[in-house]
């Protein structure tokens, strides 16, 4: 996404700047003082955000997006904390080996173009004992779950049906489902994961073997 596009939907994913939130407490718990984090296409930057008021991790988000990276940098800015955004690839993650403590990915996984290197470089820039969690939509989510989901963002009338249009023409189509996953991540060295499915999404738990 760039320019008008990332523009509004910056300010449509900032209406669910709680839940973003409540994620960032939740990985908190999990993190010890000082760890790095990575967040793969961060979009315009609220968790990395959140997450950076919460403790002294050294944080870094990393977008393919230009405009993404643009409106990050100002929202760390305008909250006072250090986040590193920067342009790349999630296929080609411009990183060391062993460089992360913890890596995030979230809502974004459906959209990269080469999803098994992309895994491959979650794994590789995973310190040994690392853990990565990845939540995205889930392609077998019914019309009706989706539509629901939507409803409950306390959208806009006009926010509403976009988003709507935007789940049932691009993200559904993009999507995969639990099984898609397995078979993606059978050609990583990721050992044993932990997959939850919700109504309309999934999420990944991986580690890296110490």
């Amino acid at each position: 996404m760039e320019g008008f596009i990332a523009r509004w939907y910056a300010s449509l994913t900032h209406k669910s700047l709680d839940e973003f939130k409540a994620l960032a407490r939740r990985v908190a718990k999990e993190l010890a003082a000082g760890s790095s984090v990575l967040e793969v296409a961060p979009g315009p930057g609220y968790f990395a955000i959140e997450l950076a008021k919460l403790g002294s991790y050294r944080i870094t988000g990393l977008d393919i997006s230009h405009s993404f990276v643009e409106i990050a940098q100002r929202n760390a800015a305008q909250a006072g904390v250090a986040v590193d955004f920067r342009q790349g690839d999630a296929a080609g993650v411009p990183f060391e080996n062993e460089s992360f403590d913890f890596l995030l990915c979230r809502a974004a996984f459906k959209n990269f173009t080469r999803p098994t290197e992309a895994l491959q470089e979650m794994y590789r820039v995973l310190k040994p004992g690392g853990r990565a969690l990845i939540i995205d939509l889930r392609k077998d989510a019914s019309r009706e779950q989706v539509s629901g989901a939507v409803d409950g963002m306390n959208l806009g009338k006009v926010d509403t049906f976009l988003t709507k249009l935007t789940f049932r023409f691009m993200l559904l189509k993009r999507a995969y489902t639990r099984a898609d996953f397995e078979r993606l991540l059978s050609q990583t060295k990721f050992g044993p994961v932990r997959i939850e499915q919700s109504d309309i999404g999934l999420e990944l738990s991986l580690e890296r073997a110490g």
